[in-house]
């Protein structure tokens, strides 16, 4: 049963009891690229050069007795040297399935490692209010660096549309003998104008600053200029995300797999809740410390 928190309200939970991937909570992201509507082109290798192709084969992705098992793999499939899986709680066709905004996001799981590989648990905006990626912002869970598994990321991706974008990324240090190969509990709490990283109930790192511009210039974003060219704080943190779990191979992030990268590669997860703050949430906190683009550095 879910963990009482007494500051927080269970509102949207899935504990994998059904024995199989309940649709009316997720769906599956395919192949191993999009169509960018921005720039009218197909982006292969979902933007990040990654190496896996996504399907919904029962080798990829399942459930057996109360887990969700994503399950990267080393074999060919439409010019893909591996597949693997990538679910979210949004319709390929952009229909939400379970969206929010504000709240604490906890997922209990335990996570493949070796070079090359690139698991995540993430949240990504419903709409892209405030323009592309990553003006609309992004805020990930829990990443990391496959060959580095005693260590996991928090961050958040914000400012304005690719290439002007910016990211903040805390690293948390597991105490000696622990590792992502243990089940742990991470989460986020996000309320107006703060985002917390939790890992086993403790806060380990908090972020009070970003910003967010949506002008562009043909159709690339741009650096803001002046306040006047940012949209109003706490955006782009203000809207409603959803859920993404996946485990990606290779890519400009972690780099490519070597022979000591172990395959199958497993993301297991025990459950995921959503919770809602008791009595709401107030005014965003002030925007913390950090440089705004239109700055000079002191």
């Amino acid at each position: 049963m879910p963990g009482k928190h007494p500051r927080w309200k269970l509102v949207w939970s899935d504990e994998f009891d059904r024995g199989e991937i309940d649709p009316t909570k997720w769906d599956f992201e395919l192949g191993n690229g999009f169509f960018d509507y921005q720039t009218h082109q197909w982006v292969q290798g979902w933007g990040n050069e990654e190496l896996q192709y996504y399907t919904r084969d029962p080798q990829n992705i399942s459930v057996r007795d109360g887990l969700l098992y994503i399950r990267a793999l080393k074999e060919s499939l439409h010019g893909c040297g591996y597949t693997s899986a990538r679910i979210r709680t949004r319709k390929r066709d952009g229909t939400p399935l379970f969206g929010k905004r504000y709240g604490k996001f906890e997922f209990r799981a335990k996570v493949p490692h070796g070079k090359g590989l690139w698991p995540a648990i993430w949240l990504l905006p419903e709409h892209d209010r405030y323009g592309g990626w990553a003006a609309s912002g992004e805020i990930d869970v829990m990443e990391i660096v496959g060959e580095k598994p005693h260590q996991y990321l928090g961050t958040i991706h914000f400012g304005s549309t690719s290439p002007k974008r910016e990211l903040v990324t805390h690293v948390h240090e597991f105490p000696a003998g622990q590792s992502v190969a243990d089940f742990h509990v991470y989460a986020v709490e996000w309320e107006p104008g703060e985002i917390r990283w939790l890992v086993d109930g403790e806060v380990w790192a908090t972020q009070t600053f970003w910003w967010s511009c949506s002008k562009l210039r043909n159709g690339k974003g741009v650096v803001a200029r002046s306040s006047a060219d940012l949209n109003p704080w706490p955006a782009p943190f203000d809207q409603p995300f959803y859920i993404v779990m996946n485990v990606a191979v290779g890519g400009n992030f972690p780099g490519v797999p070597n022979p000591a990268t172990q395959f199958p590669a497993e993301l297991v997860v025990d459950y995921v809740r959503v919770y809602d703050r008791v009595g709401g949430y107030g005014e965003p906190a002030p925007r913390g410390k950090g440089r705004l683009p239109y700055q000079k550095q002191r």
